[in-house]
């Protein structure tokens, strides 16, 4: 497909799942139940496949598409513009394909779905794919708040239950929060520069040194998007609200939502803030490595010391989005090349987790760890705690497949030793933790009770449809239909690293997002300058030794922690008190209370303004 065909495609991503969704809203309540379910997912098998066809159409060339026909005249863009690459087409169609799974396995987990809910599950779709494909910097926020209500919605879908309140208020209030800190950005962007097209914000930074206004203002952005990517100390309403929504919903969060506000930040540097704050890159770099290593850090001890299921996906997005960080953080392509194929592989295996989440829920009646110890091992557990295993051996980058790839890049791009340890900690906590839940739900192996571990009082199934466990898990059928989009999702997780020559395909994407005054003459005038080399290349990418051994140091860790996670108790009564000190003030920081999320909000708005403040001059 040529890239004239093609661009006829860029504004259908986003009218066709929008367009569905208003009808749907208008008739669905007056068609059979299985209209609705059909024609929301025709809706985003046609956002995948128009996806993937950008991906192929923007391997040589990116589109431009400028809606309603404004082009920019003398370099001043009036219009608004998706600015389609392959990196944003890819996550594009990472969002399509995550929908389509949810929406396949709803079809058996909704026993009565309200007729709003594919409206909203098509809303997001849309939200997400603008987000990803937006050139305009006010238009990133437009996108981000229309994915973020729609979120808002589905988070408290089942509003009738106690606990959903509080977990959507909490993610609705810290988002808000985010999105206007985001707005707050973006008014001093406009006015330092008069633009709101990224490539001419860019253009009118370029040479200039950075002054308060532009400081001040790539501080909230940042601030603004690391909210919704869940960045430490930004991170406190994900456990909460991917608690409370319903599974299928989940997937698309864990999946796809957090990690596209990472891609998101790093276009906004590249193409609008990069060539003022070139003189400062090291700064740049320092303060969002510090992010980035707390956010590993935090997520996967978090992850370990929880019991409810999705509270553990929701702390292992938040230590594999520490990964990502960390390879932005680099500004080097190979690094963004890492941290794009991550969001991809880790996305994959995240949703894969929630759906399968949601199928252990129905077939056991509880989504604790604590409280499923060996239910499992009945009849029909055998793929269920394969897959869950799976998810746990990819997170612990086990070789070749999954994560391991994009986290060699990022590794290899760094030639940092310590952050290669960090990585390697942060990987082998978060695949031990979903180990370890394999072994005690399907295996029943380690205690009943552990008081490290938080759990529910009971069984729990906050945000989850009301449905009889067991009855319909009895029947084949029912089984292949829910466990059928988890499977394909982990195998497809495990797969794409296999395919050759993908990373360094990942790395020339990404070496095209680090050359911003290309982007911009494209975007500005219309004429697309040839690529330069890629700095230090060497031809085909091969995981140096670095990468092997956060890989070995990690695949050996993950399971030495779960083991050691599963039989702790054992050791002295004395050592047993010395760890749960530093837990329980470790729990006592997440203790669900929105002030204090706030207050770490501010807190941490305020100590990376102060930095760039001071060193960014």
């Amino acid at each position: 497909m040529s890239v004239a065909d093609a661009s006829t495609l860029v504004p259908l991503t986003v009218a066709v799942p929008l367009i569905t969704a208003a009808l749907l809203a208008a008739v669905s309540r007056w068609i059979p139940r299985r209209g609705p379910d059909l024609a929301a997912l025709a809706a985003a098998v046609a956002v995948t496949v128009m996806s993937v066809a950008l991906v192929v159409a923007t391997r040589d060339t990116p589109i431009v598409y400028w809606f309603g026909g404004w082009h920019p005249v003398r370099g001043v863009a009036l219009g608004i513009d998706f600015v389609v690459e392959p990196a944003g087409a890819s996550l594009a169609a990472l969002s399509g394909v995550i929908a389509v799974a949810s929406l396949v396995f709803s079809w058996r987990y909704f026993e009565e779905v309200g007729h709003l809910y594919h409206t909203l599950v098509l809303t997001l779709l849309a939200g997400m794919v603008g987000f990803s494909l937006s050139g305009d910097l006010f238009n990133i926020f437009v996108w981000l708040e229309l994915m973020s209500v729609a979120a808002y919605a589905l988070c408290g879908y089942q509003i009738h239950q106690s606990g959903v309140v509080q977990g959507a208020l909490t993610f609705a209030v810290l988002n808000t929060i985010g999105t206007l800190t985001l707005l707050m950005g973006i008014a001093l962007v406009y006015g330092r520069t008069g633009a709101l097209n990224l490539a001419q914000i860019g253009e009118s930074l370029h040479g200039h040194p950075p002054g308060g206004p532009v400081i001040v203002a790539f501080t909230l952005i940042t601030a603004g998007l690391l909210v919704k990517a869940g960045a430490v100390p930004f991170h406190f309403w994900l456990a909460d609200a991917y608690t409370v929504v319903p599974a299928p919903v989940g997937a698309l969060f864990a999946g796809v939502m957090s990690d596209l506000a990472y891609h998101t930040f790093a276009r906004v540097y590249w193409d609008g803030f990069s060539d003022a704050l070139a003189a400062h890159r090291d700064a740049v770099r320092d303060a969002l490595l510090v992010l980035a290593v707390a956010s590993i850090l935090v997520g996967a001890v978090m992850a370990l010391l929880e019991a409810e299921l999705k509270r553990q996906v929701a702390f292992a997005t938040v230590a594999n989005g520490g990964l990502v960080l960390a390879g932005i953080a680099l500004l080097t392509p190979r690094g963004l090349g890492g941290a794009t194929m991550l969001v991809v592989v880790d996305g994959l295996l995240k949703a894969a987790l929630f759906l399968l989440i949601a199928a252990i829920i129905q077939w056991l009646d509880g989504g604790d760890e604590l409280l499923l110890h060996g239910r499992g091992r009945r009849r029909g557990g055998v793929l269920p705690g394969v897959l869950l295993a799976a998810c746990g051996l990819g997170f612990a980058l086990v070789p070749p497949f999954g994560p391991f790839l994009g986290t060699a890049l990022a590794v290899d791009a760094a030639g940092r030793p310590w952050l290669t340890a960090v990585a390697a900690c942060g990987a082998a906590a978060t695949g031990a933790v979903f180990l370890r839940a394999a072994a005690r739900i399907f295996l029943g192996w380690g205690p009943r009770e552990d008081p490290a571990i938080t759990r529910e009082p009971t069984e729990s199934r906050e945000g989850e449809p009301e449905f009889q466990p067991n009855d319909d898990w009895k029947r084949v059928g029912h089984r292949i239909i829910m466990l059928a989009p988890p499977t394909v999702l982990v195998i497809a997780g495990y797969v794409l690293s296999l395919v050759p020559g993908v990373a360094d395909w990942f790395t020339s994407v990404a070496h095209g997002i680090t050359t911003p005054h290309r982007t911009a003459e494209y975007v500005l005038s219309g004429h697309l300058p040839p690529l330069p080399p890629l700095p230090h290349s060497h031809g085909h990418y091969a995981p140096g030794g670095s990468a092997w051994a956060c890989a070995a140091g990690s695949l050996i860790g993950s399971v030495l922690l779960a083991a050691a996670s599963l039989w702790w108790q054992r050791l002295g009564r004395v050592v047993r008190r010395v760890l749960l000190v530093p837990v329980a003030a470790l729990k006592s920081v997440h203790d669900g209370a929105v002030g204090d999320y706030t207050l770490w909000f501010a807190t941490g708005v305020a100590a990376l303004g102060a930095v760039w403040t001071l060193t960014l001059r």
